[in-house]
């Protein structure tokens, strides 16, 4: 099997390790187990029912709305934060 090498923060580091230890498996497996999600299409059929019943509400909501909301909320949660 080909190695990877990745730069990660360390804390997240410490993070994954600990998650991979309570699910009983390893920070490679978890990595490999993630890529090869990312990597195959995304089947609709299989996707929860959840997921398929909110498939397209935004659809006329402006690409730009979800923007301008997560700059709104956030800058102002990073002004109370330097208060």
């Amino acid at each position: 099997m080909p190695k990877l090498t990745l730069s990660v923060d360390e804390k997240v580091v410490r993070g994954a390790k600990r998650y991979a230890a309570a699910q009983g498996t390893s920070v490679s497996r978890l990595v490999e187990r993630y890529l090869g999600l990312l990597s195959r299409p995304f089947d609709m059929a299989q996707a929860p029912p959840v997921l398929r019943m909110l498939r397209g509400a935004a659809r006329d909501v402006p690409v730009d709305a979800h923007r301008k909301h997560l700059a709104r909320k956030y800058l102002k949660k990073g002004l109370r934060a330097l208060r």
